[in-house]
């Protein structure tokens, strides 16, 4: 298979006295920077799409959160509170609430 591949490519005419090891060493460096460079785009591009859909979730979150706080402010209006208590028997009262004064010594 490879001296197929060698007569199709001519490397003989190329390595006539043989394969020029000197330039293993440069070779196997280029390889080596290039595999690199092709992990760390794949980093890259990893951590990009997991920044993406982080940034979704907090959108949605968000939107959560203000739906849900709109809604508590709502509720803990005090016509809704006296709306929701008044099914169980209690009631509003119309007197004002009084202040207890407990003099410095007593408590």
């Amino acid at each position: 298979m490879f001296s197929g591949i060698e007569r199709r490519l001519k490397l003989e005419t190329y390595f006539e006295e043989g394969f020029p090891v000197q330039y293993l060493p440069k070779i196997m460096f280029v390889m080596v920077i290039g595999l690199l460079y092709i992990g760390n785009t794949h980093y890259a591009e990893k951590t990009v799409r997991r920044i993406d859909a982080a940034q979704s979730e907090v959108e949605d979150l968000r939107a959560d959160y203000t739906t849900l706080k709109s809604d508590l402010m709502f509720a803990s209006k005090q016509s809704e509170v006296a709306r929701k208590v008044k099914v169980i028997g209690l009631r509003e009262s119309l007197n004002p609430p009084t202040k207890v004064e407990v003099e410095e010594g007593e408590y």
